[in-house]
């Protein structure tokens, strides 16, 4: 089967269902997106790698990739290859450069490795026929109860300066600090990009 090449275009929180994230992945040079909901924890874990917020201790698949790089063992493409009563299946597909390995991960796992990695995100045409939606923009309206938003980053430079404009730059250090000793990282990248704004205005 023919590989369809996805890439992150959004991360979005719902306010109606708690701990529920939805992470959106787009067909390259195509229309369809494919929505896979996500718990707390894989949302921030893929969320603080787009978004380089610095961290204090490293997060799980942080510790894998040392882990991984300390052994010569490199990640080279990840594949969603099955849907299954609305659960996705991935695997990773590993390399030491002499042996390859495919292992079996949760999707949002293996894309939180992907992005640590820095590999490539596939999927098939089945899952994305069956599974995907086609939409003009970036809005996720389609998602029933969950408050989208166009990216990330986005999202986070509007609440960072909602929250944090009126606040001084020693005020918004000491938040950050804070922040990461309480590993709230989502609230660290709005302050982070509040204080990138202050410096590049």
């Amino acid at each position: 089967m023919n590989k369809i090449k996805l890439d992150i275009v959004g991360l979005s929180f719902s306010q109606t269902q708690s701990g529920a994230y939805a992470l959106v992945l787009g067909e390259v040079g195509g229309q369809r997106r494919l929505p896979i909901i996500i718990g707390g924890s894989e949302a921030q874990a893929i969320a603080v790698e787009m978004e380089k917020v610095p961290l204090s201790r490293p997060l799980t698949h942080d510790l894998f990739k040392t882990f991984a790089n300390t052994f010569q063992i490199a990640i080279t493409e990840v594949i969603i290859y099955n849907l299954v009563d609305g659960v996705f299946y991935a695997k990773l597909l590993c390399s030491n450069g002499n042996r390859k390995v495919e292992i079996d991960a949760r999707s949002s796992d293996a894309i939180a490795l992907a992005i640590r990695f820095g590999c490539p995100i596939y999927t098939y045409e089945f899952i994305l026929a069956s599974a995907g939606i086609v939409i003009d923009s970036n809005d996720y309206a389609f998602l029933e109860n969950i408050q989208t938003s166009t990216s990330t980053s986005e999202t986070k430079q509007t609440a960072s300066k909602r929250d944090f404009s009126d606040l001084s730059d020693d005020a918004l250090m000491e938040m950050l600090q804070k922040a990461l000793e309480d590993e709230a990282y989502e609230k660290a990248a709005q302050i982070r990009d509040e204080i990138s704004r202050r410096k590049s205005s």
